[in-house]
């Protein structure tokens, strides 16, 4: 049954790699089923910990709406996750941050790591091509297929 488990995950760990750390400010490409139509909701903020339980890797994203803490939990190999767009590298000295909950205003604020622009760029462009790459084979597979009328 674990042999089964793998093979259905298996193309997600291929599709998705872990490219953001705690302290980084992410983008979260979320699907959202409404009365039978699906959107993308994106979720900004900082990610605060991360949960490496072998196949069930979890990351809390935190943001402040509307001057209310708001956290949530994202499965990092779920299908509802569509994309995580690094927006910013955090310079932060611990593996969990939760005493970012008690604070508010400039004391929330987290330094960015040097060289993080150069580094978001980077990753930024390593999506572009890896989305070109992707769509050439779409496009070569489609000319390969006969049309079938």
């Amino acid at each position: 049954m674990d042999h089964a488990i793998e093979k259905v995950f298996e193309e997600d760990y291929k599709r998705r790699t872990l490219n953001f750390g705690i302290g980084d400010t992410v983008k979260v490409h979320y699907r959202i089923l409404e009365s039978g139509k699906e959107r993308i909701q994106v979720y900004e903020g900082t990610v605060i910990s991360l949960a490496n339980k072998m196949n069930d890797k979890s990351f809390t994203v935190r943001r402040i709406s509307y001057d209310v803490g708001v956290e949530r939990i994202f499965p990092l190999y779920s299908p509802r996750v569509a994309k995580i767009e690094l927006v910013r590298k955090g310079r932060v000295r611990r593996a969990k941050l939760f005493y970012l909950r008690q604070r508010t205003g400039k004391t929330a604020r987290i330094k960015e790591l040097r060289g993080g622009q150069a580094i978001v760029q980077a990753e930024k462009k390593k999506e572009r091509e890896a989305a070109k790459a992707e769509a050439a084979v779409k496009s070569a597979a489609a000319a390969e297929t006969p049309a079938q009328a």
